[in-house]
């Protein structure tokens, strides 16, 4: 009969690994996910949140306040690069 040895850094590491999955974050998918794109459009062409807010009771019958949709917004990556990309052109400016 063999006897496995007691190994403390496999064992350490193992729980490490479980514990980091154990607290990981999963996406949850939100309502606005299908009408991601459209929402995107309309923002970019001026929209405030509480616009897209009544956009999509009245077209989607989606009811949700203003501050889901810009929370929403805030993680969006496509907007979050053009509002990097506004940010350093108004430097640039600024320099000139």
């Amino acid at each position: 009969m063999a006897r496995e040895t007691f190994n403390a850094g496999d064992e350490l590491t193992e729980i490490h690994t479980h514990r980091a999955m154990q607290r990981r974050r999963l996406y949850r998918k939100s309502k606005l996910d299908r009408y991601r794109a459209e929402i995107v459009l309309l923002y970019k062409a001026g929209a405030s949140c509480e616009d897209i807010a009544v956009w999509l009771r009245m077209k989607h019958r989606l009811k949700i306040h203003r501050s889901s949709v810009n929370r929403y917004l805030i993680n969006l990556p496509e907007l979050q690069e053009a509002e990097h990309d506004q940010v350093t052109d108004s430097k640039i400016q600024d320099r000139r």
